[in-house]
């Protein structure tokens, strides 16, 4: 499982892409947590928005309902609509 960590932003961006990217080397399925995500800025969103793309550019099977209002409300607010994040979005 790839625990997305409490703070993603700018300041985090960089350690966030290396912890990924060992992480995706090992494994052939991602499970993403999202618990913990407690502060998200644009370029985190962005990153998601990259880390999903790049998943499935290279063939990885991704399981990930967002659970994390933080994040949803954040793309909301961004006024991002994209469905390659979106599909991911708990629509309870």
């Amino acid at each position: 499982m790839f625990k997305l960590p409490a703070e993603l932003t700018i300041a985090k961006a960089e350690a966030f892409k290396q912890i990924l990217m060992e992480y995706v080397a090992d494994h052939d399925s991602i499970v993403i947590d999202d618990s913990e995500v407690e502060k998200i800025d644009t370029i985190g969103v962005q990153l998601l928005i990259a880390m999903i793309t790049y998943l499935i550019s290279i063939n990885k099977n991704i399981e990930w309902q967002c659970k994390a209002e933080i994040i949803k409300e954040s793309v909301i607010k961004l006024g991002i609509n994209e469905p390659i994040l979106s599909q991911y979005f708990d629509n309870e």
